[in-house]
């Protein structure tokens, strides 16, 4: 098992929702850029997730700079499958109304 910070599980939940890029998975975790990217590099560099960069004519059409879209890989997509998992059972064993 890897050891994943609370952030990178966020973050790893967002790319599953959708939210594809630096500056839309900042605003879906409520994360700062400090923390996103270098918790996506992390991310990468343990073949959770990929990255591509856009095409320069796709960024320039719509005048912003190129983004990096980023996806979780199938290992990803495990892993995060039983941290969920993981997660529910804590909750199940946790007393009613328990904020802990």
């Amino acid at each position: 098992k890897l050891p994943l910070s609370l952030n990178g599980l966020l973050i790893m939940q967002a790319l599953v929702q959708g939210h594809l890029f630096g500056f839309d998975i900042m605003n879906a975790t409520g994360l700062p850029s400090g923390t996103i990217y270098p918790a996506l590099r992390r991310l990468e560099a343990l073949d959770l997730i990929t990255s591509e960069w856009e095409d320069e004519s796709t960024a320039r059409k719509k005048g912003r700079p190129r983004r990096r879209y980023y996806e979780l890989t199938p290992p990803g997509r495990r892993y995060l499958r039983e941290a969920e998992g993981r997660i529910g059972a804590l909750g199940r064993l946790l007393p009613k109304g328990s904020t802990a």
